[in-house]
Parts: structure tokens; C-alpha cells; sequence
């Protein structure tokens, strides 16, 4: 999305791009899942007067205007990203933290027992699922057959 395209998404809604707004629109943009501090660090490359509460005001308005979108990623801040991306699921590896992105098409049957089920729409941008990715699984794989082995060795002797 071009700095056009948000000033006239904007204004078309009652607001003006601010520097403000559209230092934010840029770094939520460059950094994509970003926390809040991630992106106040980021403008204030350009513009060192910004502060935390102005960044978490900007983020609230642009979200009510469906420009960023947010996910809880574990713990601690929210992360945003553009509205523009597409939906899509966050896969979290609890062990080293990577952030994989897959399409939402994924979990249509799970969304679609849910409705059936109980009556329940889905908001799957906010969505995250949790566990360990290939890298992880296979080092700990890697490391546990190590172990075992080494127990095996230990035991002989």
C-alpha cells in the first residue's frame, strides 16, 4: 500500500495522514509482525519526538480503520502488520520463537466445525497456534536419540 493509498483511505474516513500516522503505517509495513516498541524504534530512526503512547494511539485509530491488523504471538505486546496481507495463520515455535505464516484455508474445517458446532465466527487474524517447527523438531529429535544413545553406552559399562 503507497503513502497515497493511505492518505486517500484516510481522508475518505475524516482523517488526515499525519507524519505521525504515516511513520507508523511505513514501519508496521517494513517490519511486518512488529510489537509496539519494535515500531516506535523504527520511526524514531526518522522522527526522535515520537513516544510510546503516541504509537499505541496511531496503531488503535489505523486498526479501526482496517489498515493494521494485530495477533498475540505469545506473551507480551500484540504484533501488527498491514491489513492489506492476507489472512493468515500464525504458526509460533515455542522453542526458538520463529513466526511462520500459513493460509487460513488450512483451519476451514476446524472453522467450519465451530460454526456447525456451536453457532461461532471465527476472527482468524488474531490467531496463532503454537507448538515446534521442522528446525526444532528435528534438533530435539537429533538430541534426544544423542541422549538415549549415551544412556545406553552408560549403562553397559
Amino acid at each position: 500500500m503507497s503513502g497515497t493509498d493511505w492518505q486517500s483511505d484516510l481522508r475518505a474516513r475524516g482523517y488526515r495522514l499525519t507524519p505521525q500516522r504515516q511513520l507508523v503505517l511505513q514501519a508496521v509495513g517494513e517490519l511486518e509482525h512488529a510489537t509496539p516498541d519494535d515500531i516506535l524504534t523504527e520511526v524514531r530512526r526518522t522522527a526522535t519526538g515520537v513516544n510510546i503512547s503516541t504509537v499505541y494511539r496511531t496503531l488503535d485509530l489505523l486498526e479501526e480503520l482496517d489498515l493494521v491488523s494485530h495477533a498475540h504471538l505469545g506473551h507480551g505486546a500484540p504484533t501488527y502488520h498491514l491489513a492489506e496481507h492476507d489472512q493468515h495463520l500464525h504458526l509460533v515455535c515455542r522453542d526458538c520463537e520463529q513466526v511462520t505464516e500459513t493460509e487460513v484455508a488450512l483451519a476451514a474445517p476446524f472453522v467450519e466445525s465451530l460454526r456447525a458446532s456451536h453457532g461461532f465466527e471465527t476472527d482468524m487474524r488474531h490467531f496463532a497456534i503454537f507448538g515446534r517447527c521442522a528446525n526444532c523438531t528435528r534438533d530435539r529429535k537429533i538430541a534426544h536419540s544423542s541422549s538415549a544413545s549415551s544412556s545406553v553406552k552408560d549403562a553397559a559399562t
